[in-house]
């Protein structure tokens, strides 16, 4: 099953919802950076929150998030938009630590305190900042607190990524149930009862369990909510080697002219790793047009 997200409305519009499958996207990941465990799991999750968050956004928007916490995996960064196209990575990735005291990895523990900075771009030069603290640093959790604090939308949120034994992610997702205004008492109470029944998120994944089937789950049949969109997640970075050379004249002259002196210049992108190659030609030629 590819990895895809739902988004809709449950209990008479009275409830807004995304659930998505993430498992893929979060193994490429783990992959090209070759995460582990407990990195992957906090990468992971922030990036399935991300992805929900983007398809929170309108056409030709775009939503960056950093998780800045003061643990051992660094700052956390996300990038996704409203087509699910997401890719994330942190600081450091090759960090692992016990397991907590419930046998589970130690997501809390690699990533620390600190804050959430939220960054909506929507276009023409246009960009709004929001920030709140990191709660748990388990980032479910953290999130629900954002959503609550920063944006006044009381929200659940539910992400899980579940690692193999030989490191690689064989089930990762989320869902993000959001109250709107009209919400009942009988609704939300409905709703805290279904949050606190169902299996962790990764645990449902791992049996195969459609994002449909999960809200299937949450909402106690298809007769209670409707889809509104469907759309695939995937693993898509935003780097090319044209933004590169525009972020190489921001260097300066000086810094252009010491670069033209080398025979080749590599610049990899942090958030895939794709690796560009400037020749001493190139970099002659970013020289030439800033006369």
């Amino acid at each position: 099953m590819k990895d895809y997200l739902i988004r809709g409305l449950a209990f008479n519009d009275e409830i807004r919802f995304f659930v998505t499958k993430t498992t893929d996207l979060v193994e490429e990941i783990r992959q090209r950076h070759d995460a582990y465990p407990t990195a992957i799991a906090a990468v992971g999750r922030t990036a399935t929150v991300t992805t929900m968050m983007g398809a929170m956004l309108k056409s030709g928007d775009r939503i960056d998030v950093a998780v800045r916490g003061d643990g051992p995996v660094g700052t956390i960064y996300a990038s996704s938009d409203e087509m699910g196209e997401t890719t994330a990575y942190a600081k450091n990735m090759q960090v692992h630590i016990p397991s907590n005291a419930q046998g589970k990895l130690d997501v809390k523990g690699v990533v620390g305190g600190g804050n959430i900075t939220v960054v909506r771009d929507l276009g023409l030069n246009e960009k709004y900042t929001t920030t709140s603290p990191i709660v748990s640093g388990e980032i479910a959790e953290d999130f629900t607190y954002y959503f609550a604090a920063s944006e006044q939308v009381p929200s659940a949120v539910s992400l899980g990524v579940l690692v193999d034994t030989d490191n690689s992610v064989i089930a990762a997702g989320g869902f993000v149930l959001q109250v709107l205004p009209n919400a009942t008492d009988e609704t939300i109470t409905k709703i805290e009862k279904a949050i606190s029944n169902i299996k962790p998120i990764s645990t449902l994944i791992h049996e195969g369990k459609t994002p449909e089937e999960i809200a299937n789950i949450l909402f106690g049949g298809e007769e209670n909510y409707r889809i509104l969109r469907t759309n695939d997640v995937v693993f898509k970075c935003t780097c090319s080697k044209e933004r590169y050379a525009d972020a190489l004249v921001t260097l300066g002259r000086e810094e252009l002219e010491n670069l033209a002196k080398q025979e080749t210049t590599e610049l990899v992108c942090a958030f895939c790793k794709e690796k560009y190659q400037f020749s001493q030609a190139e970099i002659t030629d970013l020289l030439e047009n800033l006369k």
